[in-house]
């Protein structure tokens, strides 16, 4: 087989496999199961009192040097495809209109086959202001792509930012998967010290350590999206593809893994209290009230991910709207918490609880700190 096919087998390949990831998101019940993101466990303090004004309340945040209308930003999800040329046209062009920003998916697809880049581009065409993320995969670092695929990623979006994504979870669960990790921060420590615009590490739904936390601000990066458990499951999701291939051992550890990492609000903390670096929160954040909550923690924007993978398809009217419910929630439990900017939610007490309070405490965390500031 030569060179050229070898590589259009590998692209189709991709671009299937993309295909298979919407439809199982969009037809299959593919959330965590028994754990949770720990919102539940995350208290804030009503008060009777807000001596706010709710009308006056700023939604306003400074991030990477880039003014957003509030501290919200759709992951990257997909690419690459017919079907996600429509997604990232709607959620781009509903970002613009709302001052907010979002990430695109990997874009392997496209830096391998150029005729896919449109599926990805399509976002900067109908967001030109909007804070636009790239992404590729820290698998693909390890496999030999380096400062010009990066450079190539970014140019396609005109990126303001690049997102390196980490997915052994479901790299390992994955017939075709690559789980050669070894050296992988070497190559983002290398990206780090060249690239001129901010580089992000995410997780894409296991959670973040504070011991990698470490290991990635040593590295040299700007930011850490932590996309912890407790919300979409990755797991499941190749679960559901290995059952419909036949492909039992992968079925198997998709289901014994399913519910795999590190919950959201867990991760958070642990990455906030041990690095200082932008945190994103995201994994599992449904509402505006999840929002105020690790906004309240130290997450500087949050970010959504499956809630508009619906709504995408509908158009961009159908995201603004699902997108502005979430503003308006945020919006209202800041007044009732009297948080009249985001940067008073980080001043406020929060009481963590239940199994939340108790893993931090193993870990060496204090909870008991969050719920006195102010006192």
């Amino acid at each position: 087989m030569g060179q050229g096919s070898l590589k259009n087998e590998i692209t189709d390949k991709i671009k299937n496999r993309k295909d298979d990831h919407i439809r199982i998101c969009l037809e299959e019940d593919v959330n965590a199961k028994k754990v949770t993101t720990g919102f539940e466990d995350i208290h804030l303090i009503h008060r009777a009192l807000p001596e706010i004004n709710l009308e006056e309340i700023d939604l306003s945040t400074k991030v990477f040097n880039h003014e957003f209308c509030a501290p919200i930003i759709i992951e990257g999800m997909t690419g690459g495809t017919e079907r996600a040329l429509k997604i990232n046209a709607s959620l781009a062009q509903a970002v613009e209109e709302l001052g907010l920003g979002m990430g695109v998916g990997s874009q392997r697809a496209a830096i391998e086959d150029p005729s896919l880049e449109k599926t990805f581009s399509i976002a900067r065409r109908k967001a030109p202001n909007a804070f636009l993320i790239a992404n590729m995969g820290g698998s693909q670092l390890r496999r030999g792509y380096g400062i010009r695929e990066a450079i190539k990623a970014m140019e396609m979006i005109n990126a303001d930012a690049l997102a390196i994504h980490l997915n052994p979870l479901q790299e390992c669960i994955q017939p075709e998967g690559e789980t050669d990790y070894k050296g992988i921060l070497e190559k983002i420590k290398e990206l780090s010290d060249r690239l001129d615009i901010p580089v992000i590490v995410k997780e894409t739904g296991a959670g973040i350590s504070s011991e990698d936390a470490k290991m990635l601000k040593d590295a040299g990066v700007d930011g850490i999206d932590v996309a912890g458990a407790g919300g979409t499951s990755w797991a499941a999701v190749e679960y559901y593809r290995a059952k419909g291939k036949g492909e039992k051992s992968a079925q198997m550890l998709g289901e014994l893994l399913w519910d795999w990492g590190i919950p959201t609000v867990i991760s958070l903390i642990e990455v906030v209290e041990s690095v200082d670096l932008t945190v994103i929160a995201s994994g599992g954040v449904r509402s505006g009230l999840d929002v105020a909550k690790a906004l309240s923690l130290g997450a500087d924007l949050t970010g959504l991910a499956h809630p508009v993978l619906v709504p995408a398809l509908k158009g961009s009217e159908e995201v603004k709207r699902m997108l502005g419910y979430v503003i308006e929630q945020l919006r209202n439990v800041m007044f009732l918490v009297g948080a009249r900017k985001i940067e008073d939610l980080r001043n406020l007490p929060v009481v963590i609880i239940g199994r939340t309070a108790d893993w931090l405490r193993a870990r060496g965390f204090n909870p008991e700190k969050f719920a006195r500031r102010g006192l």
